[in-house]
């Protein structure tokens, strides 16, 4: 059994970090208010953006196709993963990681094994982890979550389409784990590039009026819809991360509130021992002096 110094330090090194996690919680409580209010913001008007980017591609002219519109053989596909910068936030980076390596095997084997997948990452340990599996990263954005506004992380969506536009990739999936609520995050799998077009008759015989024109709409709504998607996602998945972290540290506290319980238990024990032994000797003494 530990002494009672060694039980008591370590009552003290719980105690310690137990107000850590706590504190730790409390943080992300407060980011995870505001992620959540960016998101509900956002998500309606992206989920409606992206369903009239939707209808509208599949209404444009054949002229008029955008060059993010069309499709082409598939030879390059890339793979823009969202997770954390930092740990702490339980099986958040671990459960996606895990379902992308699945959805891989699922749809993309071929072009794995032909060297025809890369990935941009955003998020330290997205970054780490496919570093060192050796996977082509084609880009990192570790910086975009120090400051969430859509001007800084559409630099992000930028640098994808661009690469699209280029011909270096022919297909993009955003990955990243959706913000259902505080315990729950849904890893998603979402096509951004090239737009896929609304194909139901209903949409497909939308009369469209444009104003100020069709090629307006081309070069100026659809570049901006794609960004606005992929800012949605990063909300989606800041969220999400920050609900996981709440998560994280509250079950660490109750775990630390547990623990102490257990070990002042054994502190009490320990030292209720102690005290025995000790009149024990002192009767044991006092037997031998007055035989």
């Amino acid at each position: 059994m530990a002494n009672l110094k060694e039980v008591k330090n370590r009552i003290a090194t719980v105690k310690s970090t137990q107000q850590i996690t706590r504190a730790m919680k409390m943080v992300a409580a407060s980011k995870l208010r505001r992620a959540q209010d960016r998101l509900l913001q956002m998500r309606p008007y992206a989920q409606k953006l992206s369903g009239l980017l939707a209808n509208i591609s599949s209404n444009l002219s054949e002229d008029n196709v955008s060059e993010y519109a069309q499709s082409r053989d598939v030879k390059n596909v890339m793979l823009v993963v969202f997770s954390s910068d930092r740990g702490l936030c339980g099986a958040f980076n671990a459960n996606l990681f895990r379902n992308t390596r699945q959805f891989i095997s699922k749809e993309y084997e071929f072009y794995e094994r032909n060297e025809r997948l890369s990935v941009m990452t955003v998020g330290q340990k997205a970054f780490d982890y496919y570093k060192r599996r050796g996977y082509d990263l084609r880009s990192d954005y570790k910086d975009l979550f120090s400051d969430p506004s859509f001007a800084h992380v559409r630099q992000g969506a930028e640098y994808v389409m661009e690469q699209f536009r280029e011909g270096k990739v022919d297909k993009v999936i955003l990955v990243y784990n959706q913000f259902k609520n505080v315990a729950t995050q849904i890893p998603t799998f979402e096509q951004l590039l090239p737009v896929e077009a609304n194909t139901e008759e209903e949409s497909a015989n939308i009369d469209y009026i444009y104003e100020p024109s069709e090629e307006f709409v081309v070069e100026e709504l659809i570049p901006q819809s794609l960004k606005v998607q992929f800012y949605k996602a990063f909300l989606e998945s800041n969220a999400a991360e920050q609900g996981a972290r709440m998560t994280a540290m509250d079950q660490a506290t109750e775990n630390a509130g547990d623990l102490l319980k257990d070990l002042k238990l054994t502190y009490n024990r320990t030292r209720q021992a102690a005290i025995t032994r000790e009149i024990l000797e002192i009767v044991a003494g006092a037997d031998a002096l007055g035989g």
